[in-house]
């Protein structure tokens, strides 16, 4: 087999530069002010609207051996925490950047491993000290929110009660599937919780009738209010309202004649409001998604009382994107709403208000589907399974006995983890049965509890009691009570009482920025996830990047001890502590650049600086008020609740920025931090490129065909 070799461990390490030049493309997706990039398609001449480094590492070229180890970097940090990668992007490029300047100064290899990796974990032991619980963290919040004239102007606080405001929580759809106003919180699954059945809730989610369900348009001030509000009361006693704007019912609609009964809101309003804050604090700058993750969160959190959590639960929240309505009609809706074709939209009309008989597929609904770890027996080819003379094609015989099987327990819907048959499609819509594909595991969960429903990986395997009851279908509605039409795809809504699941419907006029807001969702959703998990949060505006900026130039400037038995216990191996000792300066400014690069980024990305120069002169400034103070954590922690991290606010609430502060994920952050270090060092010390199964002309005609020597 041909091979070539090449040195790429040169005073220009070509693995170096390949990782700089590709994360020089990430550099305006750092900060909460992001520039938006368009990634086109030459063949299909398609575009799409991206602000996150996943997707700008998909769409990018990643021939080379450093460009698919980082995006490995990047897919496995965007698998875990799903926050974090631009971070990573960023530090990849900056501190690829230092280790080459290191090597054109003829530090060792050995030296730049050693020192860097010990100093990236005496930042990260460091920088616990800016960590705040999340509970001293929504305490905090919610007395901000109390005392409204601890802001600097009035303006914060308008900005704060539109976001939590217990009336914007109208963003939860009206569900249109049970009789009454007051839903409770746990239903026949549920019978072994601790909180009995009369335990209610008040929400926007509350409120089912047979009107049309309402969704309330971003800035809609209208009087026509909608019975319950997003207060959600710890207590469970009821008090029927009767003149409240806030608890007002529709004028002429299906509800029962009597007034419905509602909780009295808490006491403490910010009781009910603490994941709110917290969403808000964590979205930087994401109004139109963390209002959906209120509501989402406020009630998951009613939930979670019962069960004496406070977690955020994923596997209860799925998204559904609808391009070609105003983002404004965004909203939550209790249950699963997907996308069917028009003609299965058809099939559900003749459902109405039924309660439908559900069965749970895992896997594909297709013939030629086979489980995974299925083995045919070998030397044996199957002509024909089940023999029919009756019978046309062996494809129609399949289709047959499926759609026997669904007829025999009167299944009326069907939802498959997998693809689904086209053929078997249209069978089932000539004989009013829905099937609904490439639906995800958590959703077939939901369903599964609720119903009763056993999830099946063949339809053969089905009997009765597999099969569910309760599932109910309808087109999914706008504020104004009409079905949405959009052309190839409708949206329906299948909901079961008592099911926890909830869709986040992003809506969008615009094809590019579909997949964009759902990017955008889902980082504020499991930003608040891992806070919660974390139990704690870093503060946000650069602090934490500040304190290990000011750390490792302080300990870049102690002075350099004799190579001793002391030097011996730092590094794994004494013959490293020579070199080490020598090159640790500089090698630790190598490293600090990498953050002052970072910070000096995010200001100019933010307008707070015109240039990187003076960005980087106004991080300097902050470097030598925290060392002159004696206690940088303590400085950095006074400028984070001053709201002047950096020189003034944090991201893009800097006009009233005492009102709202920003936070960080613990975690997420330092795992970035040592999965960008990890990535440099592993490339700076390859020391070859072999290519094999590249024929001999083809590397000679290369432009770079100097650098290789055939093997």
């Amino acid at each position: 087999l041909p091979m070539a070799f090449r040195d790429v461990n040169a005073r220009r390490h070509i693995g170096l530069q390949q990782l700089s030049s590709l994360a020089s493309t990430g550099r305006t997706l750092l900060g909460p002010m992001k520039s938006h990039k368009f990634i086109v398609d030459e063949s299909t001449s398609q575009s799409t609207l991206i602000c996150s480094a996943v997707r700008l590492i998909e769409s990018l070229d990643l021939t080379t051996a450093a460009g698919q180890l980082l995006n490995e970097a990047i897919q496995a940090q965007n698998k875990e925490f799903k926050t974090g990668m631009s971070t990573l992007l960023f530090l990849v490029g900056a501190w690829s950047n230092a280790v080459v300047e290191c090597l054109q100064q003829n530090v060792p290899v050995s030296a730049i491993v050693s020192v860097m990796s010990e100093g990236l974990s005496s930042c990260c032991e460091r920088v616990q000290c800016l960590q705040i619980s999340i509970h001293d963290v929504k305490k905090e919040l919610c007395s901000n929110r109390l005392q409204p004239n601890a802001f600097k102007g009035r303006a914060c606080q308008v900005e704060c009660d539109s976001l939590l405001n217990p009336q914007d929580l109208l963003y939860f759809q009206k569900d249109i599937s049970a009789p009454e106003e007051v839903i409770p919180i746990n239903s026949h699954s549920h019978q072994g919780d601790d909180c009995n059945l009369n335990k209610c809730l008040v929400s926007p989610l509350a409120g089912f009738g047979s009107v049309a369900s309402l969704v309330k348009p971003a800035g809609d001030r209208s009087s026509s209010a909608i019975s319950g509000s997003g207060v959600i009361a710890s207590s469970c006693v009821k008090q029927k309202l009767t003149h409240s704007r806030h608890f007002a019912t529709l004028g002429k609609s299906h509800f029962p004649s009597q007034q419905a009964s509602f909780q009295a809101p808490s006491a403490n309003p910010c009781e009910c409001y603490g994941l709110g804050h917290l969403a808000v604090a964590l979205s930087h700058g994401n109004q139109t998604g963390v209002k959906l993750l209120q509501s989402i969160a406020a009630y998951q959190q009613e939930r979670a009382e019962c069960r004496g959590s406070s977690q955020l639960n994923t596997t209860e929240i799925v998204t559904c994107s609808l391009l070609g309505l105003p983002e404004s009609y965004s909203c939550v809706s209790p249950g699963f709403v997907t996308l069917v074709s028009p003609e299965q939209a058809r099939v559900i009309k003749h459902f109405e208000d039924k309660p439908l008989r559900i069965v749970l597929v895992e896997g594909d609904l297709r013939e030629q589907y086979r489980h995974l770890g299925f083995n045919r027996p070998r030397n044996v080819r199957t002509i024909l399974e089940y023999p029919n003379p009756q019978a046309g094609t062996t494809g129609d015989t399949w289709l047959g006995r499926m759609l026997d099987i669904l007829v025999s327990f009167e299944v009326n819907l069907v939802l498959v983890k997998g693809n689904v048959c086209e053929n078997l499609l249209d069978v089932c819509i000539s004989s009013k049965i829905l099937l609904i594909g490439s639906v995800s595991r958590d959703v077939l969960c939901a369903f599964g509890e609720v119903t009763g429903a056993q999830p099946v990986t063949y339809l053969t395997q089905l009997n009765a009691s597999c099969v569910g009851n309760g599932a109910r279908v309808e087109l999914w509605q706008v504020s104004d009570g009409r079905a949405v039409d959009l052309g190839e795809l409708v949206p329906v809504r299948i909901n079961v009482g008592g099911i926890p699941l909830l869709t986040a419907v992003l809506t969008t006029a615009v094809a590019s920025k579909v997949q964009l807001l759902e990017d955008q969702f889902w980082t504020l959703v499991y930003r608040l996830h891992h806070a919660l998990n974390d139990g704690k949060v870093f503060p946000g505006g650069g602090a934490v990047e500040l304190l290990c900026l000011s750390h490792i130039w302080a300990l870049a400037e102690q002075p350099v001890p004799p190579a001793s038995e002391k030097a011996g216990k730092e590094f794994p191996s004494p013959w490293l502590a020579a070199p080490a000792a020598e090159y640790k300066s500089l090698v630790l400014q190598a490293l600090a650049s990498g953050w002052k690069r970072y910070l000096s980024v995010v200001l100019c990305n933010m307008a707070r600086a015109p240039s990187e120069l003076e960005a980087c002169a106004l991080v300097d400034h902050h470097l030598k008020e925290a060392a002159a103070c004696g206690s940088p954590s303590a400085y950095i922690l006074g400028l984070f609740r001053r709201g002047d991290v950096l020189g003034g606010g944090s991201g893009p609430f800097a006009d009233h920025s005492q009102g709202l502060r920003v936070y960080d994920n613990v975690a997420a952050k330092t795992e970035a931090w040592r999965r960008a270090l990890d990535l440099v060092l592993l490339v700076l010390q390859t020391d070859a490129e072999i290519i094999t199964g590249l024929r001999r002309n083809q590397l000679l005609n290369s432009p770079l065909s100097s650098e290789f020597m055939f093997l």
